[in-house]
């Protein structure tokens, strides 16, 4: 399944229906009355938050929305059936904006939630509703009034609690292929992973929590250079981060950084994205730890200390120092919680 998570829509909530002129014709009642019933009330446009829907894919195909009308009323007093509403379930995280203005309309964060994106116009009255001891038998009805429209964006952004966050080849998908259900693409070339994964990872004593794993950053990802603000966007909602720091990692000139190096130019970008992002805790790893001799790990781990940055060391290959991350990031979002 494509994962997209922007799109533009266009909704329509339906019209309602138009009163009824009417008068009662009954053998041997000499006076008959009017009885026109009132139009009915045309459907809404209600989004709903849920869990099971992962991509706005659906909205690329169809990029408009209409509810149903209201029925006319007729007579015998018989009042029209009311329009419809359209139900469109959206994945959890989806922000609405409008397209004229991109003002944020709402933010559906929690399964269940819903919306009235567009709202059906009311009922017309009929003739009946007019009857009064001065105007005995009306002819005058309302027409019904016209549904809501609009032009919206629907721009996604993951719900996790976890974002792990690397340059290219860090080991990201390795990682949460072990540590969660998780299956993305893994192979040893940049950009492997082109849309962020969601793994649900079980922890000790029934814990569990949600981790993203986001497209690998590259220098001036802020500026949508690579796949830039693309996808991190979809960090934001998450409560803490955890920096996924590859200790032989070549930067676009071809030298070699150390991990702190990396560590800095991380953070760079997270800054320059969102202080509020750059302000979340964090848990800095070291992966690939079954490749550095226990001297370089020292000297490695002496660099983050000296700054008073705790720093793990773990092997997604090996499983080494996996449990011990897990449990760590439950405590963590404890703390945060």
């Amino acid at each position: 399944m494509k994962f997209v998570d922007e799109a533009k829509i266009e909704v329509s909530a339906g019209k309602g229906g138009a009163g009824s002129c009417h008068f009662r014709r009954e053998k041997y009642v000499a006076m008959g009355g009017p009885d026109g019933g009132n139009g009915g009330a045309g459907g809404s446009v209600i989004l709903v938050a849920d869990q099971n829907t992962q991509t706005l894919l659906d909205f690329k195909f169809k990029p408009q929305w209409k509810a149903q009308d209201g029925d006319p009323g007729d007579g015998n007093l018989k009042d029209g059936s009311a329009g419809q509403d359209l139900i469109i379930n959206v994945p959890v995280g989806t922000e609405v904006f409008t397209q004229t203005t991109n003002e944020l309309v709402t933010d559906l964060n929690e399964h269940g939630q819903r919306f009235v994106l567009a709202k059906g116009g009311r009922g017309g009255k009929g003739n009946t509703f007019f009857k009064s001891a001065t105007n005995q038998a009306p002819r005058h009805t309302q027409p019904g009034e016209e549904g809501e429209l609009g032009s919206y964006l629907l721009s996604l952004k993951l719900v996790a609690d976890v974002g792990l966050l690397g340059f290219p080849n860090a080991g990201k998908s390795t990682l949460i292929s072990r540590i969660s259900a998780a299956k993305p693409k893994i192979a040893d070339y940049p950009f492997t992973t082109l849309t962020p994964n969601l793994g649900v990872v079980k922890a000790k004593g029934k814990n569990t929590f949600i981790v993203a794993d986001i497209p690998g950053l590259i220098p001036d990802a802020h500026l949508g250079k690579g796949l830039g603000i693309k996808f991190l966007k979809h960090v934001e909602r998450t409560r803490i981060l955890i920096h996924l720091l590859d200790p032989f990692h070549i930067d676009e000139n071809g030298e070699q950084l150390t991990p702190f190096d990396s560590y800095n130019l991380l953070n760079t970008e997270l800054a320059n994205f969102s202080s509020e992002l750059a302000a979340k805790e964090q848990i800095v790893v070291i992966s690939k730890s079954d490749t550095i001799s226990e001297t370089d790990r020292k000297v490695l781990a002496e660099e983050f200390q000296q700054r008073d940055i705790p720093c793990y060391f773990i092997s997604s290959v090996k499983g080494e120092g996996l449990e011990e991350l897990i449990e760590l990031t439950v405590s963590k979002l404890k703390d945060v919680s």
